[in-house]
């Protein structure tokens, strides 16, 4: 097998259909405009062809103020008009970036006028509420879409496809690990408190973090895991009722086994490596944001690193998303990709409860 052939025309938009959508770019209502959506979604959009905010809700009128100076929003809703259904002619899809205990509400508001919904990661607090949130969509018949923005980025589908095609044999091992410093102990860190609320957010590192080396190692494999198994803890007492770190394993079809970790109070990290029966793949800054994706390959004697032309995958998303809409075509990864990373969730934190492997229903 040549290397080469799978990062040739490596920016190559292999989701794009043969013909392009006609008419206008889908029209977004944004749900939430925290520090990500303010300082990372909403740019993105702005640069895309195929998406554009025509809508901003939020509870917080300074951040409604400043985002529709800054973005040239025409309608800006509070929670309670959104819900109520005001605006509803000048969107057609929600983008919802809430706290994920408000992810559902969203969606059904959404639903009930018709409108598509791209989701943040995780769906929701559990699993109950992300499979009502899938079973509203269906039922409403509008897309849904969760935001695992990996999937539109070119270095995975290219490893996606490598991996895919048997470049280093059978996989047998996936290594993940992603952490920071939340609370701003160091230099350069997070500060949204929410995350550690577990009622709002769920839980803690697992669901903020671990969920990105879990959902890219399915996307990779394009497997989902059959078992769980776990340990969580919390020895800084901040991080009261949530897990400040969590290390978990799951099994895979055909025994291939993943070993993620995640934390909230560690050094920056970020790193994914996929290792087979004839060679591996490493991603170094694996999860984060505005990097160049450096990846190695390795099979047999040949090694071989690629950093390839940097990519905004969050821009890359809305595009995959407003493109597919509009176009008619099937979206991934939809609700029932997002329903299995909250099973898994659900079976680590039971492990991590019980000291027992938990099984996941295939």
């Amino acid at each position: 097998m040549e290397l080469q052939r799978y990062f040739e025309g490596f920016n190559d938009r292999d989701w794009e259909p043969e013909a392009e959508p006609d008419g206008e770019p889908l029209r977004l209502a944004i749900v939430g405009l925290g520090g990500y959506a303010r300082d990372r979604a909403l740019p993105a959009i702005e640069r895309t062809a195929r998406c554009e905010t025509t809508v901003a809700v939020s509870g917080s009128p300074g951040k409604i103020e400043t985002v529709a100076s800054r973005f040239d929003v025409d309608e800006t809703l509070d929670y309670e008009a959104f819900h109520a259904g005001e605006a509803v002619e000048a969107y057609d899809a929600v983008y919802i970036s809430t706290p994920p205990a408000h992810h559902l509400a969203a969606a059904e508001t959404a639903a009930e006028h018709g409108k598509h919904v791209l989701c943040e990661k995780p769906m929701d607090v559990n699993s109950d509420r992300a499979e009502r949130m899938v079973e509203v969509c269906d039922d409403a018949g509008v897309a849904l879409m969760v935001a695992y923005r990996l999937h539109a980025e070119p270095a995975y589908r290219r490893l996606r496809e490598l991996i895919g095609d048997g470049f280093i044999g059978d996989p047998v091992q996936v290594h993940g690990a992603f952490s920071l410093d939340l609370l701003g102990r160091t230099e350069g860190s997070a500060t949204d408190v929410w995350r550690i609320d577990p009622e709002v957010a769920g839980g803690g590192a697992l669901m903020d973090l671990g969920i990105y080396p879990l959902n890219t190692a399915r996307y990779l494999l394009d497997a989902d895991p059959v078992a769980a198994q776990a340990t969580t803890a919390a020895p800084d007492e901040a991080f009261d009722g949530v897990d400040e770190h969590v290390a978990f394993q799951v099994t895979f079809p055909d025994d291939a086994v993943g070993s993620f970790s995640a934390s909230f109070n560690a050094h920056r990290d970020s790193q994914l490596k996929v290792v087979g029966t004839e060679g591996r793949v490493l991603v170094d800054s694996a999860f984060g944001g505005l990097v160049d994706r450096e990846v190695v390959v390795e099979r047999g004697e040949m090694h071989a690193e690629f950093t390839g032309p940097f990519v905004d995958e969050i821009e890359e998303q809305f595009e995959y998303f407003g493109t597919r809409v509009l176009s008619g075509e099937s979206i991934e990864p939809d609700g029932a990709h997002g329903l299995v990373d909250i099973a898994v969730a659900d079976a680590v934190y039971e492990s991590a409860a019980t000291g027992a492997r938990v099984g996941l229903d295939g």
